[in-house]
């Protein structure tokens, strides 16, 4: 069985997947029912001076049926006294010495960072992370986003709490910026163990079409809160990846958003993640979901010969470049397998009105009847010369394997737009004719 233990920025852990700060984690009650469920960590929820909360506080976006597919909150961070999370802290780690509890932390002042610093060392936790990237509330106070946006407040804030850092640190990073990639360069500059991310997505979720006002709601007014769960992933790939192969990074991530199956797991861990934090898959689930994670990701390393996290850590980032790196005469065609079609045509009707005009409607006589098909009822059928294999008709089809993209020769040796560019220039070639 693959090995799921990890070396986090010398912070060991009995496997990938950690608690992320949020309601998950607010109590030692909590840290307690997670271990026991089989989390390897968790990240406290975010520590600093008390706040006071609103009620109501979330929203969901519901897709297809789908219950939180996308989720919104307008929570803060903790509001329990800073004495009362560093001591639970300190029970939980005395109670569970070879589990990860990392302390989150949001202040604002040189010495109110050493001050916090100092207290997450003392109580025992094995790490620090530093929360840069809330979107609501404390943005509005100098703090969370509003750092994590600013590279340069962030580098200087990194060393503050390096001064005084005794465990590893780690920079929670905001999605909310042009470029994440900026913010990780600054936490490095200034000295960082490690990065986590992505932290919650600005957002409003919905306006309620009879009061008029966004949830969550709040005697009759709303405002812009984190967004996270299913929805975020595609995001959260992409900001982690930017961050695993940009050299002048090079640290550790914990890879967050939207994490809720091994699948997901092992996306983030092949693009360059070490730990994975989940919240949003937990508020829905419970915390039992990991038994099913660790199971499948164990697995899943196993089917693939690889004996560790480390043999798929980053396997999947030299595969990502730029557009212009892409092989302009590789093709794939669009093909349907007629015992499995079941007639519906949305191939048809999506590739006529939104795509490129291939998939026809012929008599369905010479494909016999597949599941559900209707005698006489036409079916579809492509025209391989012309389609451009945009694989849109694959993701509308209902049939998993119905309509598959297979690779075609074309004939030509590989070129990219880079290469396509330079021969123009050096008048090596003629201009590509545009499509018809």
């Amino acid at each position: 069985m693959a090995d799921l233990s990890i070396d986090f920025a010398g912070i060991k852990s009995p496997n990938p997947f950690w608690v992320a700060s949020g309601p998950p984690s607010n109590t030692a009650h909590q840290a307690h029912r997670a271990f026991e469920a089989g989390w390897g960590g968790v990240v406290w929820k975010t520590i600093g001076e008390p706040i006071v909360n609103v009620s109501s506080r979330y929203s969901a976006l519901t897709l297809g049926g789908m219950k939180m597919a996308g989720f919104n909150n307008i929570e803060l961070i903790s509001d329990r006294s800073p004495e009362t999370n560093f001591d639970e802290i300190a029970e939980v780690k005395k109670r569970w010495p070879k589990h990860t509890v990392i302390a989150s932390l949001m202040v604002d002042t040189r010495e109110r960072w050493h001050e916090f610093v100092r207290r997450s060392a003392d109580c025992g936790a094995d790490g620090i992370e530093l929360n840069f990237g809330c979107p609501h509330g404390m943005c509005e106070r100098g703090m969370g986003s509003a750092v994590g946006q600013n590279p340069e407040v962030a580098e200087t804030i990194v060393g503050w709490v390096m001064e005084a850092a005794t465990i590893p640190v780690i920079v929670k990073l905001t999605p909310n910026i042009t470029n994440v990639v900026y913010a990780a360069r600054a936490a490095k500059r200034a000295g960082a163990d490690a990065i986590s991310l992505i932290n919650t997505i600005n957002s409003i979720t919905n306006v309620n079409l009879d009061t008029l006002v966004p949830e969550p709601f709040v005697a009759g007014r709303s405002s812009h809160g984190g967004y996270c769960g299913p929805a975020v992933k595609p995001i959260a790939l992409n900001m982690v990846h930017a961050c695993a192969a940009d050299p002048q990074v090079g640290l550790p991530i914990s890879g967050i958003g939207g994490i809720g199956t091994w699948r997901d797991a092992a996306e983030f861990v092949a693009l360059g993640s070490t730990s994975l934090q989940v919240c949003t898959a937990i508020m829905h689930y419970g915390f039992r979901i990991v038994e099913d994670m660790k199971d499948g990701l164990s697995a899943y390393l196993d089917s693939k010969g690889m004996r560790s996290l480390a043999d798929l850590r980053g396997r999947a980032v030299p595969q990502v470049g730029d557009w212009q790196q892409l092989d302009l005469h590789y093709k794939r065609v669009a093909r349907i397998d007629y015992e499995k079609c079941i007639g519906c045509n949305l191939c048809h009707i999506a590739c006529e009105d939104g795509a490129h005009q291939c998939i026809d409607l012929v008599d369905s006589a010479p494909y016999g009847l597949g599941p559900g098909r209707v005698p006489g009822k036409p079916v579809p059928k492509v025209r391989e010369d012309d389609c451009v294999g945009c694989n849109l008709c694959s993701i509308v089809c209902p049939v998993d394997d119905c309509i598959t993209m297979t690779p075609v020769d074309t004939g030509r040796p590989a070129m990219s737009w880079h290469d396509y560019q330079s021969r123009l220039a050096a008048g090596t070639m003629q201009p590509l004719p545009p499509h018809p």
